[in-house]
C-alpha cells in the first residue's frame, strides 16, 4: 500500500489498460478524511496483496479524477483489468471497505 499521494497520474488510457485488481484512491496529504481512511486501507491491504495501489492526488486541474468524475475525498474506484467494479466515497468503517476489496477479487 502506498503511504503518499502522486503528484503525478496516468493517463485514463493508461489505467483502463491495467491487467489485474487495482485500487485507485484520489484525495490528498492534507484532506482530513484521506487521513482518517489510511489505517482501515492498511489493515485491508495486508489481507489483498495482489490488488495494485495508485494513489493520486486530485483537485483542480487534475484531468485523471474528472474522468472518474471524483467530486469529494478520498474516493475509492476498485477495477479489475481497467474497468471499475465498484466505489466508495468517503468511506468511515472498515466494513465497506472489506466487502469492496472482496466484490474485486471475487471472495464476496
Amino acid at each position: 500500500m502506498l503511504t503518499r499521494y502522486s503528484a503525478s497520474a496516468p493517463s485514463l488510457a493508461e489505467v483502463e489498460a491495467r491487467p489485474g485488481l487495482t485500487l485507485v484512491e484520489f484525495g490528498t496529504d492534507s484532506c482530513g478524511h484521506c487521513q482518517a481512511v489510511q489505517p482501515l486501507l492498511a489493515k485491508v491491504f495486508a489481507d489483498y496483496p495482489e490488488v495494485g495501489h495508485l494513489k493520486l492526488e486530485d483537485g483542480s486541474g487534475r484531468p485523471l479524477g474528472r474522468s472518474f468524475q471524483v467530486k469529494l475525498w478520498p474516493t475509492l474506484i476498485f477495477l479489475r483489468n481497467g474497468q471499475e467494479v465498484t466505489r466508495l466515497v468517503r468511506p468511515t468503517g472498515l466494513s465497506p471497505i472489506e466487502e469492496a476489496f472482496e466484490q474485486l477479487t471475487g471472495e464476496g
